[in-house]
């Protein structure tokens, strides 16, 4: 039985009649396979990634997109895949145990971005509002003291 693992295999292939890139050749960076976080999500990751979403040992939200944190996750996920494709050895494991598992394991969870929504509806996430620190606490490093 052979199982079908996505496009994770097809990474690019380099023939011994292509010239040695020498320093200060700029190389191409890989063309992504993906166009978007949302076409990796709905085409590599949840068909891949399959889970029981019941409610209550896993959630999801039919309308994952409005949730920040879960956009950034996928787009983290997205991303790492789109790197760690082009591993032939180890880049499907990598993934999977680095990114997939720990990102998916913190989206699915009952408490997780998705605590209030079900696969029917969509809720607004409380954002935590704290207030700012006194000034001075926290300064801009990215300033040059003088």
């Amino acid at each position: 039985m052979t199982i079908d693992i996505g496009l994770f295999s097809e990474a690019p292939s380099t023939s011994a009649e292509e010239p040695a890139i020498t320093p200060g050749d700029e190389q191409k960076p890989p063309e992504l396979v993906y166009g978007s976080a949302e076409e990796f999500l709905h085409e590599q990751l949840l068909p891949t990634y399959v889970r029981d979403v019941d409610g209550r040992a896993a959630k999801w939200c039919i309308e994952w997109y409005f949730h920040p944190e879960a956009v950034s996750r996928v787009e983290a996920l997205w991303r790492a895949w789109e790197h760690l494709r082009l591993d032939g050895a180890t880049g499907i494991s990598v993934w999977f145990r680095d990114h997939a598992d720990h990102h998916m394991s913190v989206l699915l969870d009952p408490r997780g971005p998705f605590y209030k929504c079900d696969m029917q509806k969509h809720r607004d996430p409380q954002h935590l509002e704290p207030k700012k620190a006194p000034a001075g606490w926290f300064p801009d490093v990215r300033v040059p003291k003088r």
